[in-house]
């Protein structure tokens, strides 16, 4: 998807003051060893005030960088979200959604999602999309998937990485995933019935289709690979919207937030909870990272796993 004016600028500024700083203090360390070769005093130089500045902020961006390289990407972030219905009357349903694992040939967090999911004894586990960077990285995709439980079922679809690199892999089979290409399913708990449908991300166009056979009264879950389509599915009465893609921007700034989103909506729906309309939208961070020739970095975007539940509107009442 293209940039959007905004992450343009956004991207452009935080990429020119970034070079400036290093320019600058390059600029000022070779001229420093200049000035000791032709006899001229360097120290003055190199601890001016305005030099000392330079020096800290050349340093805070060097330690944001190894922070952002070796730490973050590895530290998982489990979001619960609780959801209060009147469309579930006695049963309450738990949904760890998973997104983005852009698995590589080096493992990352794959490894770590099998026991932290399982450990919330989900009904449903859904996928969002962007399987693996490399095609060589697909059966450590294929063991993670394979190694999430859910009582009731595990849904996916495909994102843009699955269906415009991917095409030709079959990334799904003996993974226990049902992969919703613009269908939906009717699925029950206890006395309580609620669908999930799912759109590939090839035919945004066809979300009509998916919707098409979920009942106004049942709960009903959306999954799609970007939120791209939020303003739309909001209109026909969907509850849950869950999408990924974002990364929540990958590298997003204090106070700023993402830079980056590649979305088609930008920095409105970057990562997190919305409510649009009579819908609940989540954009979850994702778990690994953009591939090609991206660096492998996050900076106060961490990967995510989230968990739903969602509970009878009567339970809330009682509290």
């Amino acid at each position: 998807m293209a940039l959007t004016l905004q992450e343009i600028i956004s991207a452009f500024l935080f990429m020119f003051i970034v070079s400036t700083i290093y320019l600058k203090e390059a600029h000022l360390i070779l001229k420093a060893i200049v000035y000791k070769i032709i006899g001229r005093e360097a120290k003055t130089l190199l601890l001016s005030k305005r030099a000392i500045i330079l020096h800290i902020l050349s340093l805070v961006g060097i330690l944001c960088f190894v922070y952002s390289y070796f730490i973050e990407p590895y530290w998982l972030q489990v979001n619960v979200v609780d959801i209060y219905t009147d469309k579930l009357k006695s049963t309450s349903l738990t949904i760890a959604q998973i997104s983005d694992l852009h698995c590589d040939l080096k493992v990352r967090n794959e490894n770590k999602l099998p026991g932290i999911i399982n450990s919330f004894k989900p009904d449903i586990i859904v996928f969002t999309g962007d399987a693996i960077n490399d095609s060589r990285a697909l059966p450590l995709f294929k063991k993670t998937l394979s190694s999430l439980n859910a009582s009731i079922g595990k849904f996916a679809v495909r994102g843009n990485f699955d269906v415009f690199i991917w095409w030709n892999l079959n990334l799904f089979n003996n993974t226990g995933f049902k992969v919703l290409r613009q269908d939906s399913v009717r699925l029950s708990k206890g006395a309580d019935i609620f669908y999930i449908a799912g759109l590939s991300r090839l035919h945004p166009e066809n979300y009509p289709l998916a919707l098409a056979n979920i009942p106004a009264s049942a709960y009903s879950i959306f999954l799609y690979h970007t939120p791209a389509l939020i303003e739309h599915v909001s209109a026909k009465a969907i509850d849950l919207y869950l999408t990924g893609h974002t990364h929540g921007g990958q590298v997003a700034l204090p106070f700023y937030g993402a830079l980056v989103t590649l979305s088609k909506h930008g920095k409105k729906y970057e990562s997190g909870l919305y409510r649009v309309g009579h819908t609940i939208l989540y954009v979850n961070r994702g778990i690994g990272m953009e591939g090609g020739i991206a660096p492998r970095v996050r900076f106060l975007a961490r990967p995510e796993i989230t968990v739903f539940r969602i509970h009878p509107l009567a339970q809330k009442r009682k509290k």
